[in-house]
């Protein structure tokens, strides 16, 4: 009866899990999605806990079980709630490192057990060449791969967004990196037909191995491909979680796994698409690292500043205004101050809407997740292809800290990095506005001709100060 209730939880916690996921899909319904699935996997922990019996032998071990519980709860909750908009994408690294980490761990656990089964002199005798063994161990080893190569590149993923690591490079790296992917399959293989006496051995060199491969795999991947990485690496993370729910014959770690899985290869692809560029291209390209900015050319001319004053009126007077959020606007955490400033135009008659880039920020949906902290309506979040239409007839575009994603370089320079990327097409407004600290290039290293072209002012600053004062500007005007 046990096992009959605790397989109807996992099947109850696969259901949550598919509903949580379709609930993501639209904004008004995300955050309920997350609390339905957070409960289906809370079921399925307490009862595994609490039900699961094999041959009459259960988990024990509470202390451990429920200590570590406590720790990760605690450290998750601490770390969610303390964390900024802007070290969100680290924090998104960080966490689905951790979860290539544990499907790792999984692997070794289990790998080590099969070892000392009956002896390891009596497994080669008995089992060696059996297509079970051979089986199971395919699985171990592809949660050992994917899940190190998954925690070792988020760990620099983590680390090239926080600032800490710097994108690195060297001639032939890619020819090093192919090298080391074979190596590390051919061992694999090796592994798995031969079983050989130092099997042991040879399983902890291709978890070293994968790990060299994780850093490798990420390091000279450029910046501004970080919303594609974190997506590949996140996809990565829900295989290897499926490789261990097929080790312990688990549908609900199963379930989780696939999913997570097939959404980050979803989203990869179409982070990709957004991009206009292959996967293949992602992760040779190095699009927005050192080479990026290294072929930045000169400046292209003179630009125009704009007064705040200059601003509030053009903003005030104006019939439709079209706000263009970037990264800038989340590390001044301006949000607020933005949607303060849309509902205070929205007063006067204006209308506002938010141009969203699918790649703007430094991981997918950044601008929609950073809006939503300060309740701008999501009705007036528009996708790329939706806003494309609407600039013509827009009077007024601001842009808060955007920079690669309004880049016309994109459609009109072949020899531009960015060349073929889908953008937003301000430049066909009638005014706009650019908020940046300076002039120096975006996150990809490369010059914009935007910020030189006639139609095109600055507004240098700090954006929740430049919005703050452009509100008590439009109040008075």
């Amino acid at each position: 009866m046990e096992i009959n209730i605790l397989s109807f939880i996992y099947l109850l916690a696969s259901v949550t899990f598919i509903v949580g996921l379709k609930m993501l899909s639209h904004p008004t319904t995300a955050r309920k999605g997350n609390a339905v699935a957070a409960a289906g996997m809370t079921i399925a922990i307490f009862g595994t806990i609490f039900l699961y019996n094999d041959q009459g032998e259960t988990l024990g071990n509470y202390g451990w079980i429920f200590g570590g519980l406590a720790i990760g709860t605690i450290l998750g909750t601490l770390s969610a709630k303390r964390v900024k908009m802007t070290a969100m994408p680290e924090m998104v690294s960080l966490f689905n490192g951790m979860g290539g980490a544990c499907a790792a761990l999984i692997s070794i656990v289990e790998f080590d057990h099969l070892m000392h089964l009956d002896g390891m002199s009596g497994l080669l005798m008995v089992l060696a060449g059996s297509a079970a063994v051979q089986g199971f161990l395919l699985i171990i080893l592809l949660g050992l791969i994917i899940g190190s190569v998954s925690f070792a590149g988020s760990m620099v993923a983590w680390g090239k967004l926080n600032g800490s690591l710097r994108d690195f490079s060297f001639r032939g790296q890619q020819a090093f990196n192919i090298g080391l992917l074979l190596l590390i399959l051919g061992l694999a293989t090796y592994l798995i037909v031969a079983l050989p006496s130092n099997a042991l051995l040879l399983f902890y060199i291709i978890f070293g191995l994968s790990i060299l491969y994780g850093i490798f795999f990420v390091f000279p991947i450029g910046g501004a491909d970080m919303p594609v990485v974190i997506s590949l690496l996140n996809s990565f993370t829900g295989v290897a979680a499926a490789c261990g729910g097929f080790l312990y014959d688990n549908k609900v770690m199963l379930t989780g796994g696939i999913l997570v899985g097939a959404a980050g290869t979803l989203l990869t692809i179409l982070m990709c698409k957004a991009m206009n560029r292959s996967l293949t291209n992602v992760l040779i390209g190095a699009f927005g690292g050192n080479t990026a900015t290294a072929s930045a050319g000169p400046s292209q001319g003179a630009y125009k500043e704009i007064s705040l004053s200059d601003a509030a009126v053009v903003m005030s007077y104006a019939n439709k205004v079209m706000i263009v959020p970037g990264y800038g606007l989340a590390v001044a955490q301006a949000q607020h101050a933005c949607h303060e400033l849309e509902k205070i135009l929205s007063a006067k008659g204006v209308e506002v809407s938010y141009a969203i880039h699918p790649v703007a920020g430094r991981m997918p949906g950044h601008m929609n997740v950073l809006l939503a902290e300060a309740d701008v309506s999501y009705e007036k979040l528009l996708e790329m292809e939706q806003a494309n239409e609407e600039f013509s007839t827009t009077d007024v575009v601001l842009i808060l800290g955007a920079n690669d994603v309004v880049n016309p370089a994109a459609k009109s320079d072949p020899a531009s990095p960015i060349y073929g990327m889908p953008i937003l097409d301000v430049e066909l407004a009638k005014h706009v506005i650019v908020n940046k600290r300076s002039m120096k290039p975006g996150y990809a290293g490369i010059e914009n001709d935007l910020f030189f072209r006639p139609k095109t002012s600055m507004l240098f600053g700090d954006a929740k100060k430049v919005l703050q004062d452009l509100i008590s500007e439009v109040k008075n005007s």
